[in-house]
């Protein structure tokens, strides 16, 4: 069945123009006059406003949409409603357009919406932020092709939804989707699991069993903590990956399999190359294409929306009556830094709606070691643990992490050097030996350097407070990230998109931090 595109009729021309449009594309579309909601039309899965939002229709209908789990609003602004970011904010609109406006781009957007849409319902993936956005879009990207694909972040961030949402909108979404964790699997069965066996092939094998990749045929087969596997099966599944064909365990003739393979990680597989520990030549097998999660910590933006989605699940999952939160015990949920991401929040919500003695989560409802947190989270790096059977030759887990940071470093200084060899290439006078100083607009990351002026061509008229980002003893990431934004914003006179450009972050992003530092405008 066509998905139902709403648009209202205040501004009836373009509004003709849209349905033409949609239907063209294959979708149903329902014109809604004064009065009418979205209640009224079966099946409706996006609403087009097409007056703005000085109308009370739309922010009726925009109130209303708010009741619905994941539903796409695109709005139509005249040139004199302002910057398109600050009005879809203000409306809660997903997406904005200027009219006049081509149809079908509206058509285009709304069908990239709605995509993103069914992958939040399919997947349970929830986030608005930026990043969480470009992972949506990347999985809807990568799911029509059959290309390996590597999932990277920290426990708990949601690799294995990401696979279930490929392989949900691929092809193959009729087909068997098998998830394994390869930690949890001895590697003395590790490769009866991934190959299957036959009868007799070892002691205890009393009949012939079919393994991962053979369940998944013509389906998706996911294997989390990749980096736990052995050398000796790493071979094995590249021979696999490579040449679609395997023998069982005490099999003699080979088997060819249709898999779409994706792998996920919570450790730095280019490390665990650096270490020795991980096949270089599986590692970029496997990376053919990859998704990056970022840990909660990074999208605190996206917490309220988590915490709103698990209490109406468990609420609904334990039978209780719906259960609100406080703005108090919000804040601090906000301010914990959820080293265990999105689980131990979606856990925590779980015990919180059960033990909770009335209908409202309240601070004293919170652990206390979360309401004392002061929102840092102190864990180090998890050192990797190779189960290779022989302990006596073991790292102590500090000297492994000190050579881990150590090869990091090795490999971010090379990077820097190269990068900088380049510049200096293009700007011979800095062979002289004459130092750079960097003015407000510049932005300086490992990988991204910007023209900046020499310090002797600076007249000390043009290096006041406001113009030069200089740092001083005792200064943190923190201020000077402050006073980057406000050199910045000052340097474009207040475009925050501008600005949000030229310092390499969403405009989301620099809302939030304008807000944050409360900067003035």
């Amino acid at each position: 069945m066509a998905d139902t595109i709403l648009v209202t009729t205040v501004d009836l021309e373009p509004a003709v123009r849209l349905r033409d449009a949609f239907e063209e594309d294959g979708f149903k579309v329902e014109l809604l006059t004064a009065g009418e909601g979205i209640a009224d039309v079966q099946d409706a899965r996006l609403l087009v406003l097409t007056g703005g939002l000085d109308q009370k229709q739309a922010r009726r209908l925009a109130r209303e949409a708010a009741g619905y789990d994941h539903f796409p609003i695109i709005v139509l602004l005249d040139g004199s409603a302002g910057p398109p970011a600050d009005v879809r904010r203000a409306l809660g609109a997903t997406e904005a357009f200027v009219k006049p406006v081509d149809p079908h781009d509206v058509v285009l957007v709304a069908r990239r919406l709605l995509e993103r849409s069914r992958l939040r319902e399919v997947t349970g993936i929830i986030g608005e932020t930026d990043a969480m956005i470009e992972v949506l879009e990347r999985v809807i990207q990568i799911a029509p092709v059959s290309s390996t694909v590597l999932v990277t972040g920290e426990s708990g961030t949601g690799k294995e939804r990401v696979a279930r949402g490929i392989h949900a909108i691929s092809p193959r979404r009729h087909r068997p989707f098998i998830a394994a964790n390869v930690a949890a699997l001895p590697e003395t069965l590790l490769e009866s699991e991934l190959f299957g066996h036959e009868k007799g092939s070892f002691t205890g094998a009393i009949g012939q069993r079919k393994g991962f990749f053979e369940l998944a045929h013509r389906g998706t087969l996911f294997l989390d903590e990749i980096g736990e596997m052995p050398i000796s099966t790493q071979s094995k599944l590249l021979r696999v990956l490579e040449e679609r064909e395997f023998m069982r365990l005490g099999g003699e003739q080979p088997i060819t399999v249709d898999v779409r393979f994706i792998a996920a990680s919570n450790q730095n597989l280019r490390q665990l190359v650096d270490l020795g520990a991980f096949r270089r030549d599986l590692y970029y097998r496997l990376n053919v294409l990859s998704i990056h999660l970022p840990p909660l910590r990074e999208r605190q933006e996206d917490i309220p929306l988590l915490i709103d989605h698990f209490i109406g699940e468990n609420a609904q999952e334990h039978d209780r009556s719906q259960i609100s939160i406080t703005p108090e015990a919000m804040q601090i949920l906000m301010r914990y830094g959820w080293p265990g991401n999105v689980r131990e929040l979606s856990n925590l919500i779980e015990s919180m709606v059960v033990l909770a003695p009335g209908s409202i989560i309240r601070p004293e409802d919170i652990p206390r070691e979360i309401r004392d947190s002061d929102g840092r989270s102190f864990g180090l790096p998890v050192p990797i643990a190779r189960n290779d059977g022989n302990s006596a030759t073991a790292s102590p887990p500090e000297l492994e992490f000190i050579f881990r940071t150590l090869i990091q470093l090795r490999m971010d200084v090379e990077d820097l050097r190269h990068r900088f060899d380049e510049y200096r290439h293009t700007h011979p006078e800095i062979a002289h030996g004459r130092s750079l100083i960097a003015p407000a607009p510049a932005v300086y990351s490992p990988a991204h350097i910007q023209d900046v002026p020499l310090a002797e061509d600076i007249t000390d008229d043009e290096t006041d407070e406001d113009e030069v980002i200089v740092y001083r003893p005792g200064m943190t990431l923190r201020d000077l990230e402050q006073a980057a934004i406000t050199a910045v914003l000052k340097d474009v006179k207040g475009n925050r998109r501008k600005a949000a450009e030229m310092l390499g972050m969403g405009e989301r992003t620099l809302y939030r931090k304008i807000k944050e530092y409360d900067i003035p405008l």
